[in-house]
């Protein structure tokens, strides 16, 4: 699957999971960049929801600015290697603010040096 960008929305299959691991045929968004992608044949991404989250950010975030038809979560610590074989098809896109509030929360969860 070639030209997949960073902040694209796909759904996605994360079948087989673990514990307490995102399941399921869901929409995720895509953090790894188009050269990577293309060359590796994976995504770096993470899940979606449509259910609101207790946990706020830096485990969560709203997206306000997509055209997703329901009010939409990044489960921003559901992060993920994916084959790109485990993608169907692209929903939507990732506000360029939301996608670096989206890489602001993962660098409060993992620690920016």
């Amino acid at each position: 699957m070639a030209g997949i960008l960073r902040g694209d929305i796909y759904w996605a299959d994360l079948d087989p999971t673990i514990g307490h691991e995102q399941a399921g045929r869901r929409p995720v968004l895509i953090l790894s960049r188009p050269a990577f992608n293309d060359r590796s044949g994976t995504v770096v991404a993470v899940a979606l929801t449509s259910v609101e989250p207790r946990a706020g950010f830096p485990l969560t975030l709203e997206l306000t600015k997509t055209s997703l038809p329901k009010r939409t979560w990044v489960k921003i610590s559901q992060i993920r290697t994916l084959s790109t074989q485990r993608l169907a098809g692209r929903l939507a896109s990732c506000h360029p603010t939301e996608l670096q509030r989206v890489v602001e929360g993962l660098n409060e969860l993992i620690g920016k040096p």
